[in-house]
């Protein structure tokens, strides 16, 4: 283990985003700083505003969690006045510490990662910070049966969010316009976008059009698309998201709460090519073509469709 800490004398930091979840929030962190790097690592909070002036107790008890929180080279807690949302505290926080930094790892609030997590992602950043195909960090995997056995990692152009890294470079190119990818996305590229039409991530673009949402994730992997980068997604999930329970901003109360071995593998293998997996890739389309959970987000929007009637 010794051996493992001693190779990153400057881990790249750890952007947090938090805002009115302190339990969540709280889970996050113990996880983090069970990591063998988190002494050496420092974790820089992004704390939004409130929405409502009954938020403001839940917003001071994040911020007095993470500033009494122990483990970490050093703990820097940025906290904004006003609600600012989701989209712009991630597109600015991170914009800031890359500019600082040069690369970052971006977690946020409800994301449970193994003490393997840090390891794994400095190893990837290193590794990769100057082969230009690699845009993409992952340390969240989908359950895929036919891969969670195999050890190591896989390239393809899916990006996931849900614990990541990147380079200020590559994240400089980051461009939050739906309007703009709807005039230049052409049907070839939407197609492929989603992952072949196994899922529709291009729902969430034109949801961001018509004002119907506003994310950030999906714009970050469509600058990547863009560009014809590649993301590094483990086999085994290095992180886990707990906020599927009804506490998000883009989730709903139906959403399962899932409870799985997360991976442990300080020494990752890596793809010996730097090319997208055909074979991994039609395994996540299958995954994502199998549409139980399209029911879950039909009764979502049904429960919110009510919920807006009755306000």
């Amino acid at each position: 283990m010794e051996e493992t800490m001693s190779v990153f004398s400057d881990p790249a930091p750890i952007c947090l985003f938090a805002f009115n979840r302190p339990q969540h929030t709280k889970r996050t962190l113990d996880a983090l700083a069970a990591s063998p790097l988190a002494p050496t690592t420092e974790l820089i909070a992004y704390i939004d505003g409130p929405r409502t002036p009954e938020e403001t107790s839940l917003v001071d008890e994040v911020a007095e969690i993470i500033g009494k929180q122990t483990g970490f080279a050093a703990v820097t807690v940025r906290r904004r006045a006003a609600n600012a949302g989701l989209a712009t505290s991630i597109q600015e926080g991170v914009t800031a510490t890359m500019q600082a930094r040069g690369r970052a790892i971006v977690v946020e609030d409800d994301i449970v990662t193994s003490p393997a997590f840090l390891t794994y992602m400095n190893i990837a950043l290193d590794r990769y910070e100057n082969d230009k195909r690699v845009w993409h960090i992952a340390g969240y995997n989908e359950d895929l049966p036919a891969l969670r056995d195999r050890p190591g990692a896989v390239f393809w152009r899916f990006m996931s969010c849900w614990g990541w890294a990147s380079w200020a470079d590559r994240w400089q190119h980051f461009e939050r316009d739906p309007k703009k990818l709807v005039t230049e996305f052409s049907s070839d590229d939407i197609h492929r976008f989603n992952l072949d039409g196994a899922e529709n991530f291009w729902s969430q673009v034109l949801g961001n059009v018509r004002g119907e949402i506003r994310t950030w994730a999906v714009f970050w992997y469509a600058t990547i698309f863009r560009n014809g980068g590649l993301c590094l997604s483990p086999y085994p999930s290095y992180a886990e998201n707990i906020g599927l329970d009804g506490s998000g901003t883009h989730c709903g109360p139906m959403d399962m709460v899932r409870d799985r071995v997360l991976n442990q593998d300080m020494t990752p293998e890596f793809p010996d090519e730097v090319r997208e997996n055909p074979v991994a890739l039609q395994e996540l389309r299958v995954h994502f073509g199998y549409k139980p959970h399209k029911l879950i987000r039909l009764w979502r929007k049904i429960v919110k469709a009510k919920r807006r009637l009755q306000k």
